[in-house]
């Protein structure tokens, strides 16, 4: 029987590279989509037709009722091993004109997700002794970035959570680490930086493709990876 993974936030760009590049090493991909359950099957269906498993699943991850009702479905078929919390959202403002539904939106939905989606889970996989927890961070919790208050304490608020729950799981065989990417094509970054920008402020001259950085959080979610824990790795070309 093949590993379940669930990744939150599959309908999107990155969210569907991240499932299909999961697919295609093996496992069995839960696409979560919130609002966008129509790409989320489109996914789904790609993954099929090139012959992998996958399934749609929707709910939203800031709603902890909702959530923990479509963990408990998704559990009766068996535990998932494989979690990626990729599920995120940005509403950017100069901090002294950030409302306070601003801030607390991206703190719902990328910090309080983390744990509404990976606290029920996170029993059933450690009875299997082993899995794999990896969270999408950003650059944006390293260096800041203007106007990304809120989203920089969400995803800095994610990668301290990872490091604690590292320890606490790694005797059940559990890893938890964050992928912090930077300016990704197609990602929410998109649109906010034209080429001259990225030229300048990234090493490797441009944006990572999806396929980069879902390259990465499959090998954190793979067997190769068992002695990597409590870690953030930077896919951002240089920039942090």
């Amino acid at each position: 029987m093949s590993r379940r993974a669930l990744v939150t936030g599959g309908s999107g760009v990155l969210g569907a590279a991240i499932c299909r590049v999961l697919a295609r090493e093996g496992l069995h991909v839960v696409v979560h989509a919130n609002r966008n359950v129509d790409a989320a099957k489109k996914t789904v269906a790609e993954i099929v037709a090139a012959g992998g498993q996958a399934e749609a699943v929707a709910f939203d991850v800031a709603d902890a009722a909702a959530t923990h009702a479509a963990i408990e479905s998704l559990l009766e078929a068996g535990p998932i091993q494989v979690l990626v919390n990729n599920a995120g959202t940005h509403d950017d403002a100069p901090f002294p004109g950030m409302t306070a539904a601003q801030w607390s939106h991206v703190i719902a939905v990328s910090l309080q997700g983390f744990f509404n989606v990976t606290q029920p889970l996170a029993m059933p996989m450690a009875r299997t002794r082993w899995g794999r927890i990896v969270s999408m961070s950003s650059v944006s919790a390293r260096v800041g970035n203007r106007g990304q208050a809120n989203y920089a304490a969400a995803k800095a608020g994610v990668e301290a959570a990872s490091r604690s729950l590292a320890r606490e799981l790694g005797s059940r065989g559990i890893t938890v680490n964050c992928v912090a990417p930077g300016i990704v094509d197609g990602g929410m970054a998109d649109g906010a930086f034209d080429a001259a920008t990225i030229q300048r402020l990234v090493p490797l001259q441009r944006a990572a493709s999806a396929e980069e950085v879902a390259g990465v959080v499959a090998f954190l979610a793979s067997d190769a990876a068992a002695y990597i824990t409590g870690q953030v790795v930077p896919v951002d070309g240089g920039l942090s």
